[in-house]
This record gives C-alpha cells, structure tokens and sequence, in this order.
C-alpha cells in the first residue's frame, strides 16, 4: 500500500506527504492569516515553504501521518475551535459522539473530549490518508471506532450510519464547506445531528454558502467572503473575529455559550449585526 496522505493546509494549501516527509506543497491562495500567525511554529506571511515547514514540524512533535500519530490530547488552542467546542458539547451532553476525520484512520466515531482534541485540533483539512495499524490501535484503545480499517477512507455517512447502528442520535459531523449537498443530504437523514461546516475557503458562491448554512449548525468563515455574506442574512451567533465561527441554529448557538461557560477568559458580550470583523485582523484576501 502507498503511503500517502493529501492535506488541504493553511491557505488552502495541497500538501502531500509520503512515508512522513512532505514531498509537494501547492501554492496558497490565501497570504495572511491570523490564526496561523498564532500556530505552535507560526506561518506568517503564508507561503509554500512556511506550509511545508510547519507540517514537518507537526509530524516531528506528533507524529502527524504517521504511525507514530499521537491521538489524546487535553491542550486547547483556540476558543471557538472545531475540536474545541465539540469537546464541549461531549462534555455537556448536548452531544454524544462526534464523526471525524484521522490521519491514520480515516473517518472515526469518537466519544472522548481527549481523543476529539489529540486528532482534531492538530489535523488540517484531511483529504485522504492511509491507515496505520498502530494509530487506529491507539484510537480503539481510547473507545474511538474506525469506519474502514483497511482502505482508511474518508465516508461521514457511514460514520453516522455506524453512531446510529450504536444507538446514538446527538451525533456532531464535520464536513467541508464545498460540500453542501453532503451537509443537506445528512441533514435529511439524521436530523437531530450537530452539522459543523469546517475549511470553507472553498466554498464558491453566495448560493452554496446560503444552502451550506441554511443546514449546518456552526460554520466557519476561513477566508470566504461568501460565508461571511450568508451570515449577514442568517447567523444567530458570531464567535470569533479574525476567523470566526457562526451559530446558525440554536444548537449551535447552544455550544458556543456552552463554550463560553467553560473558559476563564475575559468576554464581551454584545448585540450588534453580524458580521463583525472590524476587532482585528482577518485573513488576506478573501475569496
């Protein structure tokens, strides 16, 4: 089997990495970032080789694409995370599992705050992977449940297929922001699933943005100047600012108070339209 695995990385960047060396880097589409700029090894401004630097520097701390992959972790990094506000929601209760994707493994079921966190908030957008033994032992030993262990394929609806067989119905999902016929087809099918719009720098118009939070729960607005638009018009919540993420539900809303609830951090909290994004900087350009 090839040992390869494909990431869309900061600035929608295609990474490719093979037998743990990243061996191609695309060009970013996006220059600057403030949430890169706060990354453990920094990427600031956003080039090829700043991408590549910081993808080698998470396979030697981590293990990342590897079978050394570390999978548990309790360290926070952002407050509106993906990761971290599904860690929220397991630990509330207003979630039972979480369907994601692991380098390593592919599409998982996990029910631990410590797993969501060790594969989720290290992973870029994960676009294919090749399954380690070693890894996917590590998730199962954590209670996590990998789809396809030997293809490591990347398949949400089997996911959620899977958690319902389980007996769970409060199930988060992640998807990718150009695929919202993905998110309107889990919304028909699972109802009461918790739909997380990540790495939405893809998504292609108003329309789509419109359609993708018309279903999901949270999304987050990456550099899409059509997310931030849809969210004029439908966002109940903005948590964030340079990269914010909307509450399009009262779900979501829920876990984003939920979140604040959880944090130590000074707050302001404050009725206005959204969005906002005259508090700092964003990324550059939108697209």
């Amino acid at each position: 089997m090839t040992d390869e695995h494909i990431i869309e990385a900061i600035g929608m960047t295609r990474v490719v990495i093979r037998d743990g060396v990243v061996v191609e880097t695309g060009e970013p589409k996006i220059h600057s970032c403030p949430l890169a700029k706060r990354f453990a090894k920094p990427v600031d401004p956003i080039t090829s080789a700043a991408v590549a630097d910081n993808i080698t520097a998470r396979i030697s701390k981590f293990g990342m694409c590897t079978k050394n992959r570390e999978v548990l972790d309790k360290e926070t990094f952002v407050l509106f995370g993906a990761s971290e506000l599904m860690t929220t929601g397991l630990r509330t209760g207003r979630i039972e599992a979480a369907v994601i994707a692991s380098d390593g493994a592919g599409t998982v079921i996990v029910r631990s705050p410590e797993l969501v966190q060790g594969i989720g908030g290290r992973m870029s957008g994960l676009v294919s992977t090749t399954p380690y033994p070693e890894v996917i032992a590590r998730i199962e030993a954590a209670g996590g449940i990998v789809i396809n262990k030997q293809t490591g394929a990347m398949d949400v609806l089997a996911g959620l297929a899977k958690a319902k067989e389980m007996g769970w119905t409060k199930v988060a999902v992640t998807v990718a922001g150009f695929q919202h016929e993905l998110a309107e087809e889990i919304r028909a099918s699972y109802p009461s699933a918790l739909i997380i719009a990540v790495h939405t720098s893809s998504v292609a118009s108003l329309e789509d943005a419109l359609r993708l939070a018309k279903v999901s729960d949270l999304v987050f607005s990456c550099a899409s100047k059509y997310v931030r638009e849809a969210a004029a018009s439908c966002a109940l919540v903005q948590g964030g600012v340079g990269v914010p993420v909307f509450a399009m539900s009262k779900l979501g809303k829920m876990i984003i108070m939920d979140r604040l609830i959880e944090t130590d951090q000074p707050i302001l909290v404050k009725n206005t339209r959204l969005p906002v994004s005259d508090m700092g900087s964003i990324p550059d350009p939108l697209i």
